[in-house]
């Protein structure tokens, strides 16, 4: 997932964006030439974006599955969890950052690897503590 989107960005999109940049440059004046000045914004973008995904492989650790507890949270893991106010999240332990996960040094983190289902954890989170009780757990 992550590789194949950093192999499009370096690959193809990248030369997509110098070949808008070179496009651009050859109409003329650079200081009034949007074509050119947005396609520069648009190399910005991309070289962040490679950046972050070539940063997430680089620090990336492989689990393996055998090694995990089927009943308790993990890296990899998948926790449902239900927190005193009323809230059901899911999220997963990873620290390859993305929608919907949390690092295992994160509070959340480090108040569930290791717990069971139907345990209630003490997040100690910095704007103040809060209890979860754990739903279930799967393993992505």
């Amino acid at each position: 997932m992550l590789a194949d989107e950093l192999a499009e960005l370096e690959g193809p999109a990248r030369a997509a964006v110098v070949q808008a940049i070179k496009t651009a440059r050859e109409h003329g004046d650079l200081s009034e030439n949007f074509e050119y000045h947005a396609a520069k914004n648009e190399q910005g973008l991309l070289e962040a974006r490679i950046r972050t995904l070539r940063a997430r492989l680089d620090n990336a650790v492989l689990v393996d599955e055998s090694q995990l507890n089927a009943g308790e949270v993990g890296i990899g893991s998948i926790v449902e969890i239900h927190d005193e106010d009323g809230t059901h999240m899911e999220i997963e332990i990873s620290s390859v950052m993305g929608a919907r996960s949390v690092s295992p040094e994160s509070p959340l983190g480090r108040a569930l690897v290791g717990r069971a289902v139907g345990e209630t954890v003490e997040v100690d989170a910095p704007r103040g503590s809060w209890r979860a009780k754990i739903l279930s757990i799967r393993h992505a």
